[in-house]
């Protein structure tokens, strides 16, 4: 693993006793974006200005094996908020987001995806929001959300969410969706436990969140869904998510992780 981290200082002229620490962290996952990682970076930059916090961007590079690891280098250099950190062989995901997390040093995380559907303006929206939550997910199918997607995309999403309602117990409208802010101090205890390194991870996450008791929010998200799922992707998601309805109704091992002697995990 690679990482590259770099003091966040005021300006430029400081010396590193005046490092500010970050109270914003934002954590995005990348793998094969070279076309859209710099654009995604600058949005999301000019959003987490405007709220008015002091934050770092920590990018993680899932082994891509395009110039996505070079464009991120070449944005942190101008940059003293920005860490990176990389590894050689892509992994997943959900990997990426929980190496993302043990990097993060403010109290509040964001987790966004780097493909371009999501429109990062929410940003600020979901960070206000955990004044009364532990975590804030996106929702394709919350009422004001504003979704652009394939009919095939909406039914796959729809049957994917009933399976999780049935199998996880999970009562919400979307696990999926690309952009989530939590309280760190909630779940820092919580993402060492987590074990799927692919796209069930939001359902592992939730899962645990869920199980103790933590405040989950659902907000409406602006959304570009033009790409399609592979059947192979579709199996794995399914073969994740029957692993994690195994380890939590059969063998009920959640419940150990979470709860051992040595955890600080508290439920509500």
């Amino acid at each position: 693993m690679v990482v590259q981290l770099t003091p966040i200082l005021r300006n430029a002229e400081e010396r590193p006793e005046t490092i500010i620490r970050p109270e914003l962290s934002l954590i995005l996952p990348t793998y094969n974006e070279e076309d859209n990682i710099e654009t995604v970076m600058q949005r999301v930059d000019k959003v987490a200005k405007q709220t008015g916090l002091n934050y770092e961007l920590i990018v993680v590079n899932d082994g891509s094996n395009d110039r996505t690891g070079t464009k991120i280098g070449s944005f942190a250099k101008n940059n003293g908020h920005v860490k990176v950190v990389g590894y050689e062989n892509n992994v997943g995901k959900g990997h990426a987001l929980k190496t993302g997390f043990s990097h993060a040093i403010g109290n509040i995380v964001v987790l966004m995806d780097t493909d371009t559907d999501i429109d990062p303006h929410h940003i600020a929206e979901y960070v206000k929001a955990l004044k009364n939550a532990d975590i804030v997910i996106s929702s394709k199918w919350h009422p004001d959300s504003i979704v652009e997607t394939p009919l095939i995309r909406r039914i796959l999403s729809h049957g994917f969410n009933v399976l999780v309602k049935l199998l996880v117990g999970l009562r919400l409208s979307d696990t999926q969706t690309g952009l989530k802010a939590i309280r760190r101090n909630a779940f820092a205890n919580l993402f060492p436990k987590l074990t799927v390194k692919r796209y069930a991870f939001d359902v592992e996450l939730l899962a645990l969140a869920n199980l103790l008791d933590l405040r989950i929010a659902e907000l409406p998200i602006k959304l570009r869904l033009n790409s399609l799922f592979s059947f192979r992707e579709v199996w794995k998601m399914l073969w994740d998510l029957f692993g994690i309805t195994y380890r939590l109704r059969v063998t009920r091992w959640y419940q150990r992780a979470m709860f051992t002697r040595d955890d600080t995990i508290v439920k509500r």
